[in-house]
């Protein structure tokens, strides 16, 4: 089973998202770590996503709702309706409001309840930005480590108002005040590879979803080494896709120097494992 940890669908709330209305701009990041765009994405066509997933051989593809200003919202009832309506396709990530603590913490365990797998948490693109680490979201990160839900974090890439955001040493703060709760940083903390690979090592509760970043971006052959090392265990396949198309970019993967019995867990058996699938 190939599963595909960051892949948002032309539907629903996604499409009044810059991803996907301002094509230009996405269509640009595409061309920049090395791929032509999907027409999938610049037709805003489900089917030909389908098709896409199907040709990749990708099975499943983990869908993440958002609360991020900005970049746009999607809803978790948008993201529980792409999940029910392509049954045993995607996999549902929720979002929360970290502005009230108990109304956050009612919806990961409804969430929890209704099938989600894990929460979705973007500090830095909230309407009023945070940093990982704020206080304000530990409450937060304790009761999805109560429930073992994991944690999407993005603070990689584009992930707030400038590079602060991104900073590796606030993500090794929370990983380290909940050692029992498992974290994936989304866009791979980009740019600071060698940082969160350090990170990683010291760790074990640190899982890495480099996506579109893994592609051609500096420091792209850090975590190609990682994850034929020892990070093998917890390194996740993403194509970002809008941003990169899901079919060439598992045709790019492949070509990676990772072992067989690595590339078999990035792409597909670590996330099992992860998301207790």
């Amino acid at each position: 089973m190939i599963i595909d940890f960051r892949l948002r669908p032309p539907l629903g709330g996604f499409l009044n998202t810059l991803m996907y209305s301002a094509g230009e701009r996405r269509d640009g990041f595409t061309r920049t770590v090395g791929f032509e765009p999907s027409p999938a994405a610049q037709q805003q066509s489900m089917d030909l996503l389908m098709q896409e997933m199907d040709a990749a051989g990708v099975d499943k593809g983990v869908v993440v709702g958002r609360l991020a200003g900005t970049l746009g919202s999607v809803s978790n009832d948008d993201v529980a309706r792409i999940v029910r309506d392509y049954p045993g396709r995607f996999i549902g990530a929720a979002s929360i409001d970290p502005t009230s603590r108990v109304a956050a913490c009612k919806t990961i365990s409804d969430a929890v309840a209704g099938g989600f797998k894990a929460i979705n948490i973007e500090p830095g693109s909230y309407p009023i930005p945070m940093y990982a680490d704020d206080r304000r979201l530990y409450p937060i990160y304790a009761h999805c480590e109560d429930l073992d839900v994991p944690v999407i974090l993005m603070v990689g890439g584009t992930a707030g108002p400038d590079l602060s955001y991104s900073d590796p040493i606030r993500t090794d703060r929370v990983l380290t005040d909940f050692p029992k709760l498992k974290v994936v940083v989304v866009h791979g903390g980009w740019p600071w590879v060698t940082e969160i690979l350090h990170i990683a090592f010291r760790r074990p509760n640190l899982y890495l979803s480099p996506d579109m970043y893994f592609s051609r971006m500096p420091g792209w052959e850090e975590y190609v080494k990682a994850a034929d090392t020892f990070l093998a265990d917890r390194m996740l396949y993403a194509s970002s896709f809008p941003f990169c198309p899901v079919r060439d970019y598992r045709q790019w993967f492949e070509t990676l120097p990772i072992r067989a019995e690595n590339m078999e867990k990035v792409m597909g058996g670590n996330a099992r494992r992860l998301l207790g699938l």
